[in-house]
C-alpha cells in the first residue's frame, strides 16, 4: 500500500471507528475512548506542560510500530510530540488513561517514521 492508499484508508478506518459506542470525537479529526479516568480535579496539561505517558503506536492493522511498555514511560514537553498527541493530551487528567485514534496527517505526517506506510 502506497503513502495516498494508506491515507485514505486510515481516513475511512476513523469513519468506522467514530462510529463505536464510547468513542469521542476531538478537533482535527482526532478520536478517543476513555479506558480509565484519572483524577477529576479539572487540571489539564498545557503545550508547556511535561507530561509523561506510557504508550503503544499502532497502525489502522494493528501492526505496533513504538512503545514504551516494559520499559520507562516517555517524559516530554507536550508540545515536541505529533500534533494528534498536544490536541489529546491536553484533554486529559492525571491517571486518565485513553485509547486515541489519530488521522494520519494529524500523526508523523510527512516525517518518515519506520513501521508507517
Amino acid at each position: 500500500m502506497n503513502k495516498r492508499e494508506y491515507v485514505q484508508a486510515n481516513k475511512d478506518w476513523l469513519t468506522a471507528k467514530a462510529q463505536e459506542e464510547g468513542v469521542k470525537a476531538l478537533p482535527k479529526g482526532i478520536y478517543y475512548k476513555v479506558l480509565a479516568e484519572g483524577k477529576t480535579d479539572g487540571k489539564h496539561p498545557t503545550p508547556r506542560s511535561i507530561v509523561t505517558a506510557h504508550y503503544t503506536g499502532r497502525t489502522i492493522d494493528g501492526k505496533q510500530f513504538d512503545s514504551s511498555r516494559g520499559g520507562t514511560p516517555l517524559a516530554i514537553r507536550l508540545c515536541d510530540l505529533i500534533e494528534g498527541w498536544i490536541i489529546a493530551m491536553q484533554q486529559m487528567c492525571v491517571g486518565d488513561k485513553w485509547e486515541v485514534y489519530i488521522p494520519a496527517e494529524m500523526g508523523y505526517g510527512k516525517f518518515s517514521q519506520p513501521g508507517i506506510p
